[in-house]
């Protein structure tokens, strides 16, 4: 789904004037929306989120997405969170400690606020009914699609595979999988996610065409983008931040750690410090993180560093984060002496995904006349 614009679906204002990214829902508009704002309507809704357990979560996960699930969550949304283990084998040769990255995975989401009891937590491979789905569902894709996807070659383009291997390119149609077994209709991603949802909505357009019930009714939902008002963090060395490319601070960071990593953060010769995205979009990117984390406009935080130039501009940036994710960190650090209480939300995850699973390929395999 390429987009041109969004809209808001709902927006409030808070602090000294920054949209806060966890009370705004935005919508994609070329996704035939119909409908109530999922927030003032929650339990019409089913929301399908998740991450590739590659590594640590960091801040640019949280203010793009973590937070908003929370919210989401919070007002009553059902929630479903995938743990997306078996996509990591798409560009990495190896699964390099994978379990460990899962239940790490797992230690994050419940350190920034989701609750099992209200959030089906699970992972891929614990789901098979959901990879049976993978097989109709790429017979409604053309492969010069799949080969066209941006997000596709995003990721041939930074995969450290020497030839890229067929998985790669089933990339999206595994997501419409993930979206479509438990029929969720909204989908928190980020811009650059956009092309694959909008795979997952041809594949659902595409199926509803060809297999329809027998009184004529779609089986499954086109699936709606909720896009984030936060803006895309940039990393520390300028580029978009990411897990895999080293320059982002993981949520679990000590607070050492995090002193480090934005210490070494590029910045310019301008020792006047301003908000300014376009034309200084390194110094923007801090402003814009501390502004974050204290809930102020980043012009607000430019204008009050001034003169300090780019030592006061990380002084300012590391304080700010250390003193809004303290209580997170400490909330992680009593969770991961419980590894087993992980194991656990995993595995009371999946009974309930197994079960929508099942049911989804049964209806599947009925309106195609499966035997």
């Amino acid at each position: 789904m390429t987009a041109t614009a969004t809209t808001t679906a709902a927006a409030t204002v808070s602090g000294a004037g920054t949209a806060d990214p966890t009370a705004t829902a935005t919508v994609d508009p070329t996704a035939d929306l119909t409908g109530a704002d999922p927030i003032d309507d929650p339990g019409a809704h089913r929301v399908l989120t998740g991450d590739r357990p590659t590594g640590p979560l960091h801040l640019g996960h949280y203010f793009g997405t973590l937070r908003n699930r929370v919210r989401l969550q919070d007002r009553g949304v059902e929630m479903f969170v995938l743990v997306a283990d078996y996509q990591v084998i798409t560009d990495r040769d190896i699964a390099d400690r994978l379990a460990e990255h899962t239940e790490n995975l797992v230690l994050d989401y419940l350190a920034a606020g989701l609750d099992p009891d209200r959030a089906t937590v699970f992972a891929h491979s614990a789901v098979p009914a959901l990879n049976q789905l993978l097989l109709p569902f790429l017979s409604l894709v053309s492969v010069a699609e799949l080969s066209r996807n941006p997000t596709v070659k995003d990721e041939i383009a930074h995969s450290s595979q020497a030839a890229v291997n067929g998985l790669m390119f089933t990339y999206p149609v595994h997501q419409a999988a993930d979206i479509l077994f438990c029929k969720a209709d909204l989908v928190p991603v980020g811009q650059d996610q956009l092309p694959h949802l909008e795979v997952a909505r041809t594949v659902a357009r595409r199926f509803n065409e060809r297999y329809p019930h027998a009184d004529g009714s779609a089986v499954f939902p086109r699936p709606r983008a909720l896009l984030s008002e936060a803006p895309m963090l940039l990393g520390t060395d300028g580029g978009k931040m990411s897990k895999s490319r080293g320059n982002a601070v993981a949520l679990g960071a000590s607070e050492d750690e995090t002193a480090r990593i934005i210490r070494g953060a590029r910045t310019d010769a301008d020792r006047r410090i301003t908000y300014d995205p376009a034309g200084r979009p390194e110094v923007s990117g801090l402003v814009l993180l501390a502004a974050l984390c204290q809930d102020r406009a980043p012009e607000a935080i430019a204008e009050e560093i001034g003169d300090g130039g780019a030592a006061a501009l990380k002084r300012t940036v590391t304080e700010s984060v250390n003193e809004y994710f303290r209580p997170l960190r400490a909330r992680r650090a009593e969770l991961a002496a419980d590894r087993g209480h992980l194991r656990q939300v995993l595995r009371t995850g999946a009974e309930r995904a197994n079960a929508i699973a099942d049911a989804t390929l049964a209806e599947v395999r009925e309106v195609m006349g499966a035997i």
